[in-house]
This record gives C-alpha cells, sequence and structure tokens, in this order.
C-alpha cells in the first residue's frame, strides 16, 4: 500500500514554483507572478476603499434613522392656579384649566415652554449648533431676523438645485377687526427664503406684495391671503402660485393664483374664483409624477375636502372634483406620496387653537380615502393629541432617504401671529397602520405615518439635496 501511495506521489503534478538556478523559466515566472500580485493590490486598494464608505454612511445613515425614532417624551406640569377674590369666585366660578387653555393663555407661566425667547433662537450664524431643528424656537435667517413663511411650503427648483420656502408673511401687529373676530395681521404678503441645505434660509424678499390703497382688489391689507403654496410647470417654464383668499370675515372663501418666470419672483397676482362653484379655505396643491397637478382645499364649512385637476398650464381648474373624507371636518391638508400610494395629514377644526392630527392614504389621488390614524409619536398624550401643538402645512420628499420625508408644521401664536414658531420633524412611512376602518372589520391595507417628537434632531449623516 505504501508502495502505491509513492507510486502515485511520484507522478503527481508539483503545487509549487521550482526556483532552481538552472531552470530557464524560474526568472519570468517570478516576475510575472509579481507584476500579477502588484496588480491585484492596486485593484484592492480602489475598490474596497468605495465600499469601506459607502459602509460608513450606511451604518452612520441607519444609526441616524434609529435616532429618529428614538422620541423625546415630554411631562409639563400645571402652574398652580391663580388666587381669585371671593367675590371674584361667587361671580363666576372658575372652570378647570387645561394645557391648552394655557397655551393660549399670553399671561401664562408655561408661556416660554411652548414659545421660548430670542436666547435661544436657531441661529445658521452660530456655527456651534449647525444643522440642528428645534421645533417651536425662532428661527432666524441669514441677516438675523426671524422666518417669516408661515402656512407655508417648499420648492425644489431643478435649475437652480435650490429649495425655495415660501409662506405668510406675519410681521406686523394683531389684531381683531370686530369683537368676535379671529386674530389676525393686515396682509403684507409671501415672503420667500431660499436654502441649499434645508437649515440655513435666505430672505428674498416679499415676492407677492399686499394692496395699501385699493379696497377693490383681492390683496388689499384689509383681507386675508393664506397657504400659499408653488408648483413649477415643466410645459409653459412657469412657477404658479396658489393661496388661499378671503375677506375679514372668511365669507368669500375663494382660491387665488399668481405667476412668475422665477422662483424668487416677483409674482403677477391674476385673480381669484370659488373653485368648482364650491367655498374654499385651507388648501394645498400637489404635482404628480406624470406631471399634473391637483388642489385640495376644506369645503363645505369645513365639512370636508375637495380634490381635483389643475390646467396642463396650472393657472385654472378643469371641471373635475372629487368629494373626500366627507362629514370629518379637516383642514390644513399635505399630501405627499410613496411608492405609488397617495397620503395626507390633515388637522381638525378648531381656528388657531392646536387639534390631533390625521393621517389618510389612498391608492388613487381622487379617493376613496382611508383614514389611518394619529401619526403622532413620542412627547406625551396631550403632544399627540394636540400634534405637538401645532397644525400641519406642508410634507417634503428628501431625495436619497427612503420611508423618510420633512413633516412641516406652524404652532400659531394667537396674541401675536408675528411670533408664531415652526414645527419640523421626522415623519416615516412604514409599517401596518394602527387604527381600524370605520366601514368594515380590519386594518388598513396601507403603511403607518408617524411623525416623531424631538426637542432637538438633525438630519442624517452626510445627508444633502
Amino acid at each position: 500500500m505504501r508502495e502505491k501511495l509513492g507510486m502515485r506521489n511520484k507522478y503527481r503534478k508539483p503545487t509549487t514554483l521550482r526556483c532552481s538556478a538552472g531552470s530557464r523559466c524560474s526568472l519570468p515566472v517570478a516576475v510575472w507572478s509579481v507584476v500579477g500580485c502588484l496588480l491585484l493590490f492596486q485593484l484592492y486598494s480602489l475598490f474596497p476603499q468605495k465600499d469601506s464608505f459607502s459602509l460608513e454612511t450606511q451604518i452612520h445613515t441607519k444609526k441616524h434613522f434609529r435616532e429618529l425614532e428614538e422620541v423625546d417624551n415630554e411631562n409639563i406640569q400645571m402652574p398652580p392656579p391663580r388666587k381669585r377674590s371671593p367675590r371674584a369666585i361667587k361671580r363666576k366660578p372658575k372652570k378647570a384649566t387645561t394645557i391648552i387653555d394655557e397655551f393660549l393663555d399670553e399671561t401664562s407661566q408655561l408661556r416660554r415652554v411652548f414659545f421660548p425667547d430670542m436666547k435661544s433662537a436657531i441661529n445658521p450664524l452660530n456655527g456651534s449648533d449647525s444643522f440642528h431643528y428645534y421645533p417651536g424656537r425662532i428661527w432666524l435667517d441669514t441677516d438675523g431676523n426671524p422666518i417669516q413663511a408661515h402656512g407655508g411650503g417648499i420648492l425644489y427648483d431643478e435649475g437652480s438645485k435650490t429649495y425655495y420656502w415660501y409662506g405668510e408673511y406675519k410681521d406686523g401687529p394683531t389684531y381683531h377687526a370686530h369683537k368676535k373676530g379671529a386674530a389676525r395681521v393686515d396682509i403684507i404678503g409671501v415672503g420667500c427664503y431660499s436654502s441649499k441645505d434645508l437649515w440655513t434660509w435666505k430672505n428674498e424678499g416679499i415676492v407677492l406684495a399686499g394692496e395699501e390703497t385699493d379696497e377693490t382688489l383681492d390683496l388689499h391689507k384689509s383681507n386675508v391671503l393664506e397657504r400659499p403654496k408653488v408648483l413649477y410647470n415643466d410645459k409653459t417654464g412657469k412657477y404658479v402660485m396658489w393661496m388661499h383668499i378671503d375677506n375679514v370675515n372668511y365669507t368669500k372663501a375663494h382660491v387665488g393664483v399668481a405667476i412668475s418666470d422665477y422662483p424668487n419672483g416677483p409674482f403677477e397676482y391674476l385673480h381669484s374664483e370659488s373653485p368648482h362653484g364650491f367655498d374654499s379655505r385651507d388648501m394645498t396643491v400637489f404635482k404628480d409624477d406624470d406631471g399634473i397637478a391637483y388642489i385640495v382645499y376644506s369645503s363645505v364649512d369645513n365639512s370636508e375636502l375637495h380634490i381635483g385637476p389643475l390646467t396642463d398650464d396650472y393657472l385654472g381648474l378643469l371641471d373635475v372634483v372629487r368629494p373626500i373624507l366627507i362629514g370629518q371636518h379637516r383642514e390644513a391638508p399635505a399630501l405627499f406620496k410613496h411608492q405609488g400610494t397617495y397620503y395626507m395629514v390633515t388637522s381638525g377644526c378648531s381656528g388657531w387653537a392646536p387639534n390631533e392630527a390625521m393621517a389618510h392614504a389612498s391608492e388613487f389621488i381622487l379617493g376613496p380615502w382611508d383614514t389611518l390614524g394619529n401619526p403622532c409619536i413620542g412627547g406625551s398624550k396631550i403632544f399627540r393629541e394636540t400634534t405637538f401643538f401645532s397644525q400641519s402645512t406642508f410634507v417634503l420628499p428628501l431625495p436619497g432617504l427612503p420611508d423618510y420625508f420633512l413633516f412641516m408644521a406652524d404652532r400659531w401664536n394667537p396674541a401675536d401671529l408675528r411670533d408664531s414658531r415652526y414645527v419640523w420633524l421626522p415623519l416615516n412611512v412604514a409599517g401596518p397602520a394602527d387604527q381600524p376602518l370605520d366601514y368594515e372589520f380590519g386594518f388598513p391595507m396601507f403603511s403607518r405615518v408617524s411623525i416623531y417628537w424631538h426637542r432637538k434632531w438633525k438630519l442624517p449623516y452626510k445627508w444633502s439635496g
């Protein structure tokens, strides 16, 4: 057996190089072996560096996603009741005060919890805390002034690779036009701010100005201009703004439209109309992947929402409209799309007071729409039931961040509307919805919409628009 094994091994091909001095091929083989090793090393040095950077980015991004979903909790304690005289108590017994009452009371001891002063303002000129969002704090532009873009929305301009934030410019005194009238600021116009990073905002000025003298015009200062939103029309190359136009008593209930050649204006106001013959108050517009744009507005005394397509040039309305969320009394619609499904966040109707948000979803933009439930996570029960003491206005897609969006809301300050604040938070679409359908057993077949509460947060590692 040992002899057989010896014979077998005798005729096996050698597995190592024979490098004897008398061998002709030993030198060329050795040289080419070294060259091959050097080439392999060069290739190895190129590709793994890219992969390791990608892996590093993925690790940081996933870690940051987990951080975004680890919400902050809040425990706001009611201040002790104020002393009242026995005569005042006998004349009018005081009802129990709620956190919302304290929020709305400009003399409340909790005022600075909801409206921190200028000392804590978000300042882009101060690099020590760059790119962190602080919901509810004063937010300064690059000139050091508080940003005035309330009830607004954001347009990403492909040509300039710039974000443009449009909103109500409310830097004027708050007053009541009559005893039972809502708090208001005269129309000053639509403010516009530009940014490359969604954190540092440059004031581009008032791109649609109010009218000072002619009371017959929609934009006269005594009227109402709310919730401006801008779309870019690829066919015409124009920037088109839609907004809520009303009179001081909110009985006109129109939508208005303006147009510009540039994202930073100036915009030319064209006209207002009663959309599809209905009243219209809180509204938004949405541009779909195919370039078709839609308007969504609260109607029939805010008891339902209506949705319909705009004309090809975005300057008018087609004769198509669908009522949705009938009888649910929703307003402040913010519509977005994720993986072929349409989603929307709305608020209830309670004036300037905050209330509970609801998320909705549909396979088709004209409906039917299902209600998924309250999307708010974190804070406390009262924070979730008041949309973190704010009201929805817009949801912005974040390129490169799958399943994540930027939820934009306003924390209204009816005592001083110019001092209303911005609540920007991460929004995620993933996982099953957690509220059953009203009209059948079971749950909607859509992913859950989640808005995570943070006192301080930032976009993921190495994100850029």
